[in-house]
């Protein structure tokens, strides 16, 4: 759990990264006016000459001066650089609402840079992690002088899919980044029971304004970061889907990073860094804010790292970035099945009944050891740190006798059944190495009260004793197992502090009295249940 203090240092930390010059850029700091009347603690830095100048904005809740440090290098190129704490913090006016003002405020901030005489009318938005998040809820309200955007890092649904996946809390991530900006346990549980979709997550969720956005955007993400999935279809829904004055003109990074330092014994060769390329971003402005034809739009607009074996001291030469026009790359769904003798392959299971229970401790949760975490724990940890339990299932193929390269969607089918009212399901897939080491790629749960979505017409508490067939969404990546390796499949029913655990009492999500309950908890992998992990099987060479 990050501390107030460590949390903000952590993604400051990231954004002074940005700027190449240590010198601090002299600046002008103003209150600027709200429609409500609030006014936001806003810092200008200019650079030196006549103006007026195309400007990049970011807004941010970690403190308008972490821009000290970047600003030079900004100023240098040509760009205004104009940072703004939100609504509520460090000199801002107003109450701390974290991502709930700031469609409207990032509109404000827009419209009143334009009327300034520094500005020339053209505006772009930056920023990674939570200024990245008010970037993209900035873009949907449309601005009529913002011109493009430059997101690290940021989901595409904060509130409805990324605090909750599956219909889990992520407990970690965004309980301790919640208590780390000040927010109090009591409002951290208010968030933690709105896990069914309501108006207000409607009404300020990125998810359902972003056909609003009319801009060029380009989203980097990490396949271990936090917000992998909504950097990814953040893009592909603006280019193929979105606002017509958007589609056909956004670009995607996706490298091998994590919201902070990976950990464990892999390393990923030029795998990128959280803050992205801040020569390719200054590329970026220098073609939608300036008007330079400097070849950026005419590359391939999707670029993503292929992860592959990557053990410190012997990275696989298959690690490596790829440009292509589309994504995913040409593949074939294959399922790779759960077979009786707790083995993986694409063989449909024979066997006319089959399964594996185990008793799942609220009490005793299963640790969590890497994944897709914030700022600590983060990346593909080994995941043998576990150790031996009867709640934590492992399966795995035979040795690869050739590599198998995956990049795009990922689903698992699993079919369960429990005997409580209400549990969870959590599904790991793990790049197994020739001497054990599982390294963990991905790792999700899923609520059984939320198994058919987060529609409030949707939830449904178990049915005690059921077979049901669960697909948990296990969002993307791209990854080749290499010749030698072995795939792993580990199935639970915790991921303790990644996710919050469930009490397996089928109480209301604000129920905290109602006394928590062993679940038992069942696996099938048998003819009639056949569970399978869905992985897109790379059909072209890369």
């Amino acid at each position: 759990m990050l501390s107030r203090s460590l949390s903000r240092i952590f993604v400051l930390g990231l954004f002074l990264l940005a700027g190449l010059a240590s010198a601090q850029q002299p600046k002008q700091e103003v209150m600027v006016p709200m429609r409500d009347g609030v006014r936001l603690a806003t810092n200008i830095y200019l650079p030196e000459g006549e103006g007026p100048w195309p400007v990049v904005l970011t807004r941010t809740p970690y403190n308008k001066n972490g821009a000290d440090g970047s600003a030079a290098n900004y100023n240098a190129h040509g760009y205004a650089l104009v940072s703004q704490d939100v609504r509520g913090r460090y000199a801002s006016e107003g109450e701390d609402l974290p991502f709930e003002v700031d469609m409207p405020d990032g509109y404000d901030t827009v419209e009143w840079i334009a009327s300034q005489s520094f500005s020339n009318g053209k505006i772009g938005i930056f920023g990674t992690s939570a200024p990245g998040i008010t970037s993209n809820l900035a873009a949907a309200a449309a601005p009529p002088h913002l011109t493009a955007a430059y997101v690290t890092v940021a989901p595409d649904s904060l509130f409805y899919r990324s605090r909750f996946v599956g219909g889990v809390f992520k407990e970690s991530h965004s309980g301790g980044w919640l208590r780390g900006q000040g927010i109090s346990e009591e409002r951290i549980d208010a968030y933690k029971a709105r896990a069914v979709l309501d108006q207000g997550w409607i009404d300020t969720d990125f998810l359902f304004h972003r056909e609003n956005v009319e801009i060029p955007v380009y989203n980097v993400g990490g396949w271990h970061d936090i917000y992998a999935e909504g950097s990814l279809y953040n893009y592909l829904y603006l280019q193929s889907e979105g606002n017509e004055k958007a589609r056909g003109k956004q670009k995607l990074f996706m490298g091998a990073f994590g919201h902070g330092a990976l950990q464990g014994d892999l390393v990923y060769p030029g795998g990128g860094m959280i803050t992205g390329d801040i020569n390719e971003q200054l590329r970026w402005w220098d073609h939608w804010l300036k008007g330079e034809e400097n070849g950026i739009m005419e590359e391939p607009p999707v670029s993503f790292y292929m992860m592959a074996s990557a053990r410190k001291s012997d990275p696989s030469p298959k690690n490596r970035v790829i440009s292509t026009d589309t994504w995913p790359p040409a593949h074939t769904q294959t399922r790779f099945y759960l077979q009786p003798s707790m083995t993986v392959n694409t063989q449909t299971p024979a066997a006319d009944s089959a399964s594996i229970s185990y008793r799942f401790d609220p009490a005793n949760p299963v640790p969590t050891v890497g994944g897709q975490n914030l700022g600590a724990d983060v990346g593909p940890r080994d995941q043998r740190e576990i150790g031996e339990r009867q709640d934590y299932l492992r399966f795995q193929t035979p040795v690869l006798e050739e590599d198998l390269v995956i990049a795009g969607h990922i689903d698992m089918e699993l079919y369960v059944s429990t005997d409580a009212l209400d549990t969870d399901f959590v599904v790991k897939l793990v790049d197994i190495y020739p001497d054990g080491y599982e390294a963990l790629i991905l790792d999700y749960p899923q609520r059984m009260r939320f198994r058919h979505g987060q529609l409030p017409e949707a939830v449904e508490l178990a049915q005690p004793g059921k077979i049901e067939k669960l697909t948990i969404n296990m969002w993307s990546t791209a990854q080749t197992f290499e010749k030698g390796h072995r795939l792993g499949i580990h199935v639970t029913s915790s991921n303790y502090p990644r996710f919050a655990v469930n009490p397996n009492n089928g109480a209301a999500l604000n129920d905290s009295t109602t006394a928590s309950r062993v679940a038992t908890n069942t696996i099938y992998f048998d003819a009639q249940h056949p569970s399978a992990i869905v992985l897109p099987v790379v059909t072209e060479e890369l």
